[in-house]
């Protein structure tokens, strides 16, 4: 039965160019994948990433199961601590063959899920056969982003308590946007006021949720009764399972730790909520109709696309304590898709 569950973000990663013309993606560092807008991680994100690994080697109780965005900045970040379990793996099966001593160990194995993915993403990258929910082609509303994320954590949570092998102990690598929905959906507790800071998401922090109740599965009872699940034909309609008003999803989890750094060199940084969301969609209508000028009946573009493309932003900056631009090589500059995770 799951007792725990641990979720961790993505390290800082590499940047890309957007043409606002026509919405074209492209990027001075090339993506391992081939696509513009799924970056690897800057040079400082690796090393966050083995910062990051070293402390979930040390963190009790131990994973037992990981799972992951599909995008290969989470799959990356994960990458020093998985190959540092397999390392571990192999000598405890090394000693065993030495000694003729059983072992009960299990390989390393990341699940890829897309409905852990960014806000406003496309499901344009391979994941399971059969995965629990894909993000709309059309984009979210914070809503909607938050019942996907719910739904998709209830149907991890009853996977894994039906596991036969008995996992206790969930470790989840996603983004900014759903790092914050996670700790809402676990909890229950979703705030009046959606731009609340009250879950915290630097870059490789690290939050951990207890169950309210351990060794107890879910109640089938209300909405869990309902058995509601998402359909891939109506790829929009995500079922609202009823995890707000305190009740969360999978019989409810505490926050023990919030969005922790202690153990990154450089502490907490690009932090992100959903108030910058708001002021950068804000900006950007307000940069739109200040660069559109009505001239003999056609609109004149004020700035050249160039300008525009070109633009550097640090989009993190209210937020951001102690980051190091130096180690990024690509320009930060203000995506069309209006994500910066």
């Amino acid at each position: 039965m799951l007792e725990n569950i641990y979720v961790v973000r993505h390290g800082y990663r590499s940047n890309w160019v957007v043409d606002p013309q026509t919405g074209t993606y492209s990027t001075t560092v090339k993506s391992p994948t081939g696509i513009a807008s799924d970056p690897a991680l800057a040079s400082y994100g690796v090393q966050q990433a083995v910062q990051l690994g070293e402390h979930l080697l040390r963190v009790q109780p131990p994973v037992d199961l990981i799972y992951s965005s599909p995008f290969y900045r989470c799959l990356q970040t994960l990458s020093p601590f998985t190959d540092a379990l397999a390392d571990r793996q192999a000598k405890i099966d090394l000693s065993a063959l030495e000694t003729d001593a059983q072992t009960h160990g299990r390989k390393v194995r990341v699940n890829v899920e897309p409905g852990l993915g960014e806000f406003y993403a496309l499901p344009r990258l391979h994941a399971e056969k059969s995965p629990i929910v894909v993000p709309s082609k059309n984009g979210e509303s914070i809503t909607q982003l938050h019942d996907r994320v719910a739904y998709c954590l209830s149907e991890l949570i009853k996977r894994a308590d039906a596991d036969p092998s008995g996992p206790k102990t969930l470790l989840i690598c996603t983004h900014a946007a759903s790092m914050i929905a996670i700790g809402r959906a676990l909890t229950g507790r979703m705030p009046e006021d959606e731009t609340e800071e009250d879950f915290r998401c630097f870059t490789c922090s690290f939050s951990k949720f207890t169950r309210r109740q351990p060794g107890k599965g879910v109640e089938v009872d209300g909405d869990w009764g309902q058995e509601a699940s998402w359909d891939p034909l109506e790829p929009d309609e995500v079922p609202d399972i009823g995890w707000r008003g305190g009740k969360g999803v999978g019989g409810g989890w505490e926050c023990e730790i919030n969005g922790d750094c202690s153990f990154l060199q450089g502490g907490e940084e690009r932090g992100w909520n959903f108030e910058m969301e708001g002021q950068r969609i804000a900006n950007l209508e307000q940069e739109e109709t200040e660069a559109l000028t009505m001239t003999n009946g056609k609109y004149a573009t004020l700035e050249s696309e160039q300008s525009v493309a070109t633009k550097e932003v640090d989009p993190y900056f209210p937020v951001t304590k102690g980051a190091h631009p130096a180690h990024d090589t690509a320009q930060i500059v203000e995506p069309a898709n209006r994500r910066h995770d």
